[in-house]
């Protein structure tokens, strides 16, 4: 069954909301693993498993939940991409070697329809498979939106929209043959230029010069053991004793806001411990603005009823408190639309 993780849980993000919805220029920056801030590991890691769907949204607003998933001029491919950490929450391991594309969608020629349309369509949503086939571990998995509606203007101003996810992959394999593991790629400083004539195709064309020129490696596609010479089962090996262990929710945490949490503050039986209790839910307050993403600022006021309720307590003298306590009070997130976990290409 379907969870949601939570709006922008465990999602690396540029942390400024005026720009955090732009795309990464030049083309060649090193922004391009996983956008602006995307180096910087964030606390929350989101598990799954070997074979489960990943489905990402994507929308122009970041706070806002019903904000529409990109301009419908924005047409252009879309893939997702994965690569192997030693720890998803640590910092500058995104640019680099290790990637690999496990998803893509680029132009439909029967449906007239590009990558990026069909996941407006799809009211901002793509849904990839993790491969069967890779170890478990920890992954930033990165999506990959190329807008090219500018991309024949001169100069030439192709958009890429990309981002990541830290996840751990659950897996029961892991093998000592190096030739079943993806091959990779690098992707970082320089891994695109206005050279690459994926980058300059002009969709205004009638009709397309088709096909599209490659942009990036072909999808991995997981193998059996026929399809490496010499490998048998005994190459493979049962991994049940790697488990996850960083990125988890916090014990105590009663209000999930991105990755950022709330903790419930010190019980009071009296005036003056109710005050100290108010001031540890305000303190908590300023930090949720100041260190949750751009998509969960509307959520820090949820929490703050729960300060104005514990600090009208404090003024009318209504101990012990504080009221629910050690409750989870987080929003409950956005369902998704029907169609949003199924796979297109």
């Amino acid at each position: 069954m379907s969870k949601n993780q939570g709006d922008g849980v465990c999602i690396r993000m540029n942390m400024d909301g005026h720009t955090s919805n732009t795309y990464v220029s030049p083309v060649s920056s090193k922004d391009i693993a996983c956008g602006i801030d995307g180096e910087k590991g964030v606390s929350r890691v989101c598990p799954a498993k070997t074979s489960s769907i990943l489905t990402f949204e994507f929308r122009e607003a970041p706070n806002d939940v019903n904000s529409l998933p990109l301009d419908e001029s924005h047409k252009g491919p879309a893939a997702v991409y994965m690569k192997k950490v030693s720890s998803a929450t640590d910092s500058n391991n995104a640019a680099g070697d290790g990637w690999f594309k496990i998803w893509e969608s680029v132009y439909d020629r029967e449906n007239g329809k590009w990558g990026t349309t069909k996941m407006i369509e799809n009211d901002g949503h793509i849904s990839v498979r993790v491969p069967d086939d890779i170890e478990g571990g920890y992954y930033l998995v990165r999506t990959e939106l190329l807008a090219l509606h500018a991309a024949s203007d001169n100069p030439p101003d192709p958009q890429f929209y990309v981002g990541c996810a830290q996840v751990f992959i659950e897996s029961n394999v892991t093998t000592t043959n190096p030739g079943r593991r993806p091959e990779t790629v690098f992707i970082g400083e320089g891994t695109y230029t206005l050279e690459n004539p994926a980058l300059t195709f002009n969709i205004y064309d009638k009709p397309l010069k088709l096909p599209y020129p490659p942009l990036g490696p072909p999808v991995y596609k997981p193998r059996s053991n026929a399809d490496l010479p010499g490998e048998s089962n005994s190459h493979l090996q049962v991994q049940r004793d790697r488990t996850q262990i960083k990125g988890l929710k916090p014990a105590g945490c009663i209000f999930v806001n991105g990755n950022w949490c709330g903790f419930e503050v010190p019980a009071y039986n009296d005036e003056a411990e109710c005050w100290v209790a108010s001031d540890d839910c305000w303190r908590q307050s300023d930090n949720c603005w100041a260190e949750t993403q751009p998509t969960g600022y509307g959520y820090c006021t949820e929490w703050s009823k729960k300060c104005e309720e514990i600090q009208d307590s404090c003024s009318s003298g209504r101990f012990p408190g504080p009221p629910n306590a050690g409750q989870d009070i987080t929003p409950p997130w956005k369902k998704l639309g029907e169609g949003a976990t199924e796979i297109f290409y």
